[in-house]
């Protein structure tokens, strides 16, 4: 009966307060719409500089080809190495195509031409990866070349290694598909998360505490009050993001809803628990925001949300796994993607519950009740 009226109470400052109704609501829109085509790592538009020492058909088929890729915008044509630098060092390009003289005339008498391709790294990723690109379309140039002096010729050029590519889990290879679940993952983090650890402070600077410590309200009962509501508002965090990732992209679960809803269900309880655990030891709630976001900082960076863990140094990897992020990110994922089940994921079930016993019993004991 006290775990009722404690609920009760902690539901009536909830929807007493007209902010947190709103953040719960709008927050998943938000993060929904506008994050999935922002959190994007995707290489697009990249700032070509062409030089073109050779103007002959070759050379400006190239250059078309280059630009009907869709991941370069040619920002301009440079009469020499020199001024295509600069246009690098003003900021105007990224990479620049250098196309030798006589590229036409060896690549016909030869079969084979040289081309120059200088990127900027101070972006190591976009310098990287757009060299990537430029190399990649260079050898379907050269394919294209090759196919057609083969027709042409008596002797047929053929290949003899065919390969074909069979994309699987994101047949489109769409990155908004690979965000989305991880997005829903930080989002339940950052609302389960900061607003219990404000909760229970705040009830310290208003001084309403001290009417339930003198109460013989058990510490395990006043906790599970404090997480109960949190643990709702999880699932209709949820559910919320369920449907507008229906709506808005057409992503569905390849895996079973219920199995979602299982690992969330404790993962909840994780981060509460954290955020209870971070409550009961602050004084003031700008101390607990300023705890809660350096741990939300380390916890979403380390996590593999944006880069893989497999690709950090070890002592990052460590951390990883000690992460409940993570866990829960690979979670969501495999069964968003691949149609994972229960069998699949029981070393994260087994991790996730692990760190759910552990914060909410260290969340119990913190808690000092005094009569």
């Amino acid at each position: 009966m006290i775990l009722k009226f404690l609920l009760e109470k902690e539901f009536k400052q909830i929807f007493r307060d007209s902010f947190l109704p709103r953040l719960i609501l709008f927050m998943p829109v938000m993060m929904l719409i506008i994050m999935p085509w922002a959190a994007n790592q995707e290489i697009k538009n990249i700032q070509l500089s062409v030089v073109d020492h050779d103007h002959s058909s070759y050379s400006e088929r190239l250059i078309n080809k280059v630009i009907a890729s869709g991941y370069f915008l040619l920002a301009d044509v440079s009469p020499s190495n020199d001024e295509a630098l600069r246009s690098i060092e003003s900021g105007k390009a990224d990479l620049i195509l250098e196309i030798q003289p006589d590229f036409e005339k060896d690549l016909v008498k030869s079969r084979v031409a040289n081309v120059m391709i200088s990127a900027n790294a101070v972006n190591g990723t976009k310098g990287g990866l757009g060299s990537a690109y430029l190399s990649t379309i260079m050898n379907d140039f050269a394919a294209d070349l090759t196919t057609q002096w083969g027709l042409s010729a008596e002797n047929p050029i053929t290949s003899s290694v065919e390969v074909i590519s069979h994309n699987k889990y994101n047949i489109y290879m769409d990155y908004k598909v690979f965000m989305i679940p991880a997005l829903v993952v930080m989002l339940l983090t950052m609302i389960t998360g900061f607003l219990p650890a404000l909760n229970i402070v705040e009830e310290k600077e208003a001084g309403t505490i001290e009417q339930t410590n003198v109460t013989p309200v058990k510490r395990l009962t006043f906790i599970m009050g404090k997480l109960i509501p949190y643990w709702v508002i999880g699932f209709v965090v949820l559910t919320i993001c369920f449907l507008l990732a229906t709506l808005i992209y057409g992503l569905t679960p390849a895996g079973n809803l219920l199995t979602i809803y299982l690992y969330t269900s404790i993962y909840i309880l994780v981060v509460s628990g954290l955020g209870l655990v971070v409550s009961n030891y602050s004084n003031t709630m700008q101390q607990a925001m300023f705890v809660m976001f350096f741990f939300m900082l380390i916890l979403i960076l380390l996590s593999g949300l944006f880069t893989p863990v497999s690709s950090m140094p070890d002592w990052a990897q460590f951390i990883a796994k000690i992460n409940p992020l993570s866990y829960f990110i690979q979670v969501m994922r495999s069964v968003y993607l691949k149609g994972s089940g229960i069998m699949e994921l029981l070393p994260q079930f087994f991790a996730l519950s692990g760190f759910a016993l552990v914060f909410n019993l260290w969340a119990i004991i913190s808690y000092r009740k005094s009569s």
